[in-house]
């Protein structure tokens, strides 16, 4: 039997990790805000009783498109007769930047009426998706390949693309171009961006520099640590940065640092008081309406507004598609030697359930007794069954559990769900809502195959965070889903 205080890594490496999954829920709500922005200064305009300052305002010719059209209770957006809107975020670099075809942000955006409920979905730019007559490649290829064969295609080919993997409607997507927001950002004075870490990239490329010799196509990017002032030319080299040094040369922080100037654009937005200013209303529009496209019609526009506007935080879930101990990705390496993300399963089996439970909550009083007790678990197959472990780890994730490990069992027999609680008791409360979820019985020590495996495990890693909880599935796993499935649908 294993000591009671096992110690498989530091404590300090636990804390960075921590850190990391909680800037995977940052404020996304700004960057959705941000893609609606053009239909909040068109529509919240009107909350104003100043008739002489708006009259210019309905003298414009899209305000002057929608006159005639009035948001009725019998029309509907598509999606919503089944309580459930999905919508595709897409970022491009757009004109003048390497790859400005290439879709670097996907969001999947999931908008639940009844509830006033908003998921959000982040799709790597590196996922492979088959793509006909090419083979698998990385899903922000889509865009770039069906603009270049038919312009004004892109959305529509990509949207397409993750209805057919993940078997799921799409009902509408909206691109924008990362220079629209470059122009709003001049619009607006520039923003406040609370930079974390001194930002050296010394291979920003230098614009129109292509045909430069190797040395002169690049310039020195250096912003320093603190609250900077930036202006839209700044605050696009900041997102769009990818070999910075340190800690700021990940994708992961450049998605950070998309969704910190994003909502900082919003906050200087909401601080402006800009809907007395007629003329910077004008200039954001046009910038908005040069630099985006998507299949969205007006009046679509305005009720999508109406029913994603009251939405609050905590209303909000956001989730990441990642390659980490837990995630549904793992790295792969494609026919021509590119580096690719493929789904942990050999198929999509496991996001598709992601994404069909998405809205799904577990009990807030259970939540909050393990956001008290902090668990932590890792989560093995003990059978045959693919992908188990994944969709047990997505239901705990609910309850707030941290899933720190999803893999295999080295024994693949258990009929019997087991939790190995590795705290003997200390985080009772935790230790009890996981029994009752997954009717696992619970053992206070390790068996010796599980200590060997373990050991071999860990040895010469240093970034493992030890868990409180191992919990090994068997085939009742499998069953108890099987039945909760079985009395959902009915």
């Amino acid at each position: 039997m294993m000591d009671k205080k096992i110690d498989l890594l530091n404590s300090e490496t636990t804390a960075q990790a921590n850190k990391s999954r909680g800037a995977k829920k940052s404020k996304t709500l700004g960057f959705v805000l941000i893609f609606l922005l053009a239909v909040y200064l068109i529509f919240a305009f009107n909350k104003t009783t100043d008739e002489k300052s708006s009259s210019w305002f309905y003298n414009l010719p899209i305000i002057g498109q929608i006159k005639h059209l009035v948001e009725s209770a019998e029309t509907k957006l598509k999606g919503e007769s089944d309580d459930r809107i999905n919508i595709l975020l897409l970022g491009i670099g757009g004109k003048n930047h390497d790859g400005g075809l290439l879709t670097d942000t996907i969001i999947l955006a999931s908008l639940k009426p009844s509830e006033k409920k908003l998921s959000l979905l982040s799709i790597p730019r590196d996922l492979a998706v088959p793509i006909e007559n090419m083979g698998w490649r990385k899903i922000n290829s889509v865009n770039a390949f069906a603009e270049m064969k038919t312009p004004g295609s892109g959305g529509l080919a990509i949207s397409q693309t993750i209805s057919n993997i993940f078997k799921i409607p799409i009902d509408y997507y909206l691109t924008v171009d990362f220079t629209g927001f470059e122009k709003i950002i001049d619009e607006l004075s520039g923003i406040k961006i609370n930079v974390e870490n001194t930002f050296d990239d010394y291979r920003y490329p230098a614009l129109g520099n292509e045909d430069a010799a190797w040395e002169e196509r690049w310039e020195h990017l250096h912003i320093e640590r603190g609250e900077q002032t930036m202006d839209g030319r700044l605050a696009l080299k900041y997102v769009r940065s990818r070999h910075a040094s340190g800690a700021e040369g990940s994708d992961f922080s450049r998605s950070r640092r998309q969704q910190k100037v994003l909502e900082a654009v919003k906050d200087k937005v909401m601080s402006l008081n800009i809907l007395f200013k007629p003329s910077l209303i004008a200039k954001i529009i046009s910038a908005i309406n040069e630099n985006y496209s998507t299949n969205l019609k007006i009046w679509e526009m305005v009720k999508l507004w109406g029913l994603a506007k009251d939405i609050t935080n905590e209303n909000i879930s956001s989730r990441v598609l990642d390659n980490g101990p837990s995630g549904l990705l793992v790295d792969t390496v494609g026919l021509d030697g590119a580096y690719l993300l493929s789904p942990r399963s050999g198929d999509f089996s496991e996001i598709k359930y992601l994404i069909n439970n998405i809205f799904d909550e577990a009990p807030a009083t259970d939540k909050e007794k393990v956001k008290d007790d902090k668990a932590a678990i890792e989560v093995r197959n003990g059978t045959w069954i693919n992908g188990l472990a994944n969709k047990v780890a997505l239901d705990l994730e609910k309850y707030g559990f941290n899933i720190v490990r999803v893999g295999n069992s080295s024994q693949q027999n258990f009929e019997k769900s087991v939790i190995y609680d590795l705290t003997y008791g200390a985080k009772i409360q935790a230790l009890t809502i996981l029994k009752n979820k997954t009717g696992a019985n619970v053992a206070l020590g390790l068996p010796q195959w599980l200590i060997d495996d373990l050991a071999k495990e860990i040895s010469g890693q240093t970034k493992l965070i030890q868990p409180d909880f191992i919990l090994i599935l068997g085939q009742d796993a499998d069953e108890t889903r099987s039945g909760t499935a079985n009395t959902e649908q009915q």
